[in-house]
């Protein structure tokens, strides 16, 4: 077994220390779980019928729930198919040989990388239509989501892009391949593998970030959960008797598509990475010769 190479392998004082360190976090972690849960004991809100809310269908609760969820599933989507377009194509602009192409495209990337989600959604929604461009709710967060999220994925592409041995299109054009072949047959393929880990978690920032729909009217599910807050919050007799059992529910929805997501990436990843090895378990990487050899030879372009 090889030692590691930017650190040692801890001795025994060391894995000792490790262990008294694990136990002390894990007994911290505890505790500050089991003060929260007597917390929440005490002021009544472990309480069974409390969380049985979340799960009447009488109170609308569950089907309001599911209808937020839709909502921002819709925007997420939408969002992440987009960006993802966007930010390919914005790649391409950064990392072309000309200069009337790459400093627009540079600048527009550094914009809107540099200016705040939330001041993209505001212009879109309310500066826009002042200049004849109306959007609604949907469209305007859309509209924010892929240009600032295309402006990180674009980075994310140019990096993965730049990471492949500059041999690889060398070869690629030595074979007479054109530079747009280079790019989605070559370079691509082999840049997705390596930056799907940061795209997927780029992604998951957008499904959250779809929440500051919140801000211009669009019933998400964040709205949504605010508004069944405020509606059993307004009912005599209730008051906000319900306002964290409902918000837990909302976050706990927001989890599980997470972690989904998450775990789709990871499959996704290992899938991948099973394509690459042969049947000895030798990695083979994606090169130029794949190209020139066999059935899938180019020849002269």
């Amino acid at each position: 077994m090889t030692a590691p190479v930017l650190y040692d392998n801890p001795g025994p004082r060391g894995r000792r220390r490790i262990l008294i360190g694990t136990v002390v976090g894990i007994a911290l972690i505890l505790g500050l779980i089991a003060y929260i849960l007597v917390k929440l004991n005490g002021n009544g809100q472990l309480e069974s019928q409390r969380w049985a809310i979340l799960f009447d269908p009488r109170a609308n609760v569950p089907q309001a729930l599911l209808r937020g969820l839709t909502a921002t599933l819709q925007v997420a989507a939408v969002g992440m198919v987009l960006a993802t377009a966007l930010g390919a194509l914005l790649a391409m602009g950064r990392l072309s040989e000309h200069r009337w192409v790459r400093i627009p495209v540079t600048t527009i990337i550094e914009f809107f990388r540099a200016v705040p989600l939330l001041v993209v959604i505001f212009a879109v929604f309310f500066v826009a239509p002042t200049l004849g461009l109306p959007f609604s709710a949907f469209a305007a967060l859309v509209t924010g989501l892929t240009l600032y999220n295309g402006a990180v994925i674009a980075e994310i592409i140019r990096a993965g892009i730049l990471s492949i041995d500059k041999g690889q299109s060398e070869a690629a054009y030595g074979i007479g391949m054109r530079k747009w072949q280079v790019m989605t047959l070559i370079l691509l393929p082999q840049a997705i593998r390596r930056m799907l880990p940061v795209l997927i978690a780029q992604l998951v920032v957008l499904l959250k970030d779809s929440s500051l729909g919140f801000i211009i009217g669009y019933f998400e599910l964040l709205r949504t959960t605010r508004t069944l807050v405020e509606f059993f919050a307004s009912r005599p007799g209730i008051g906000d008797q319900y306002s964290f059992q409902i918000y837990v529910g909302a976050a706990l929805v927001f989890i599980i598509v997470n972690v989904i997501l998450s775990s789709f990436a990871r499959w996704l990843d290992k899938r991948l990475a099973r394509s690459r090895k042969s049947p000895e378990g030798e990695t083979l990487p994606l090169t130029v010769e794949q190209f020139g050899a066999g059935g899938g030879g180019l020849g002269t372009v």
